[in-house]
């Protein structure tokens, strides 16, 4: 029971956030903005983020499409 276990907040904190963003039509582009110096677009940014915070990174992209949809 205690793998079964882990694996299911495995699955909840990590996997299901990282597939939200990579499939998200609201993750922006996978490409950088025009004229930036950075080399990664804002999604690219955004599934680093809920690789490294976890459920609190996607909580943290949730918000800001809400943000931003609702000015």
């Amino acid at each position: 029971m205690e793998s079964t276990l882990a694996w299911i907040v495995l699955a909840l904190w990590v996997v299901l956030p990282t597939l939200h963003v990579i499939t998200s039509k609201n993750g922006g582009s996978w490409r950088p903005p025009t004229g930036s110096k950075c080399p990664f677009g804002p999604r690219a940014g955004w599934l680093v983020i809920v690789l490294l915070f976890g459920a609190i990174g996607w909580f943290l992209f949730v918000r800001s499409r809400r943000l931003k949809a609702n000015p």
